[in-house]
């Protein structure tokens, strides 16, 4: 195998780096956000630059002549004339050092924003990738769709898709590789802890409409709510969620975002003005100082008792939820420290249909707390058990972190 993919695999390891979590559908991860990207490229505009503009030297143009020359004379391979101006376009956004702001051709732009209907034809997964290794992990396998027919399983390493190793490569391509019309088959080959030797899996590509919300009713009247990620249409199934427990006489309420790698803000934000009372959901303060507010109109609250789930892939969009339901103190958060995302991107599109993403602001919780590197600490500390950490679907009655947050409500219930 490649030194590139063990070099990032052996990191992935020994170092905890960043995590980068997406799913398939390629959302504009909130607070990836939808941010306002007509606004920020205003803003852009009407600021002075300190560091001068690059456009304007001579000496630039100069070199980047030169360049193309030596590598239409020297260069082994063929290399067209886009492909060398995509790649200047990368390398601007490469050289912010940030692994949130990138460059997006307009396939890459359109593969993007199609998905956020919660439609598209692909294997039916959310991925992460850990931003200074490159490795891409396998989070969740939606049930009954093509990776999980195929026996994919959570915590799977990706090596390579249709034979072309993917550590390291931006993880908006790779997705895009996933996906294609349906019927088509997609070769994936993972790393599978235990196993000597790649697994190769041939993947039937099909529609996935992303389950975004999963409800039941528990024992002793208990509601459950999963919120696999903040789509377009997740608000409106939460509260029909929501709507249909209480008509079953729901006393308490568990939410689940563990695993929930974020999604639209303005989702985010609706979904806790049916949570919160009347007051401040999240502001954002962008590099000029300027705050913007989301806020409650208290129109509409929930005053059960309730506990919300979190972890490690918990991030963005799912720590604005839960940093707002702890500062409130309307629920007991539940879990693992989240991922620590508190940063906000804006994907802002071009006049010739291609698009940059740019981390633009960040985002601070009701208390004017900024999580950005440290992540949402629970109320209660729980580790979920080794034993049941790569299932797809784990039993409720085996779910010691689930079991952990049903035993709080009920607590709350009792001490009413």
């Amino acid at each position: 195998m490649k030194n590139k993919f063990w070099a990032g695999f052996a990191g992935g390891l020994t170092g905890g780096g960043v995590l980068f979590a997406v799913v398939f559908a390629l959302y504009v991860l909130a607070a990836d956000g939808t941010g306002n990207g007509a606004d920020a490229g205003q803003q852009g505009t009407t600021q002075s630059s300190s560091s001068g503009s690059i456009l304007s030297d001579d000496d630039f143009w100069q070199k980047v002549t030169k360049l193309e020359a030596l590598i239409d004379s020297y260069y082994i391979d063929e290399v067209t004339a886009d492909e060398l101006e995509e790649g200047i376009y990368d390398g601007l956004l490469a050289a912010l050092g940030d692994p949130y702001s990138c460059y997006y051709t307009q396939e890459e732009y359109e593969a993007l924003m199609e998905s956020s209907s919660g439609i598209y034809y692909g294997i039916g997964a959310t991925v992460q990738q850990d931003i200074r290794t490159g490795v891409i992990t396998i989070v969740k396998p939606f049930v009954d769709c093509p990776a999980y027919n195929a026996g994919l399983l959570p915590g799977d390493i990706l090596y390579s898709v249709n034979g072309n190793e993917v550590t390291g490569r931006d993880l908006t391509e790779v997705v895009s590789e996933m996906k294609g019309e349906r019927g088509t088959f997609v070769t994936l080959e993972v790393i599978r802890d235990g196993y000597a030797d790649p697994l190769s899996f041939d993947v039937e590509r099909d529609e996935i409409e992303v389950p975004t919300i999963e409800y039941q009713m528990l024992e002793d009247q208990i509601g459950y709510i999963y919120i696999m990620e903040f789509d377009e249409v997740t608000d409106q199934q939460f509260r029909d969620a929501l709507d249909d427990l209480e008509e079953q006489g729901m006393q308490g309420l568990v939410i689940d975002i563990r695993d929930n790698p974020g999604g639209l803000l303005e989702t985010v934000v609706s979904m806790l003005d049916r949570m919160l009372p009347e007051g401040l959901i999240v502001y954002t303060e962008d590099k000029y100082g300027q705050r913007t507010e989301k806020l409650s109109t208290a129109e509409e609250s929930f005053d059960l008792p309730l506990a919300v789930l979190i972890n490690g892939n918990s991030a963005s969009a799912s720590e604005i939820f839960a940093g707002a339901i702890q500062d409130y103190g309307i629920g007991t958060i539940v879990g693992t420290t989240s991922f620590g995302k508190g940063i906000v991107q804006s994907v802002i599109p071009l006049y010739d249909q291609s698009a940059v993403k740019l981390t633009v602001s960040k985002y601070y919780t009701p208390n004017g707390v900024c999580i950005h590197g440290t992540g949402i600490a629970p109320d209660v500390e729980v580790e979920l058990n080794e034993e049941v950490k790569n299932l797809v679907v784990i039993p409720t009655e085996d779910d010691n972190q689930l079991q952990k947050a049903v035993e709080t409500v009920k607590e709350q219930i009792n001490n009413q």
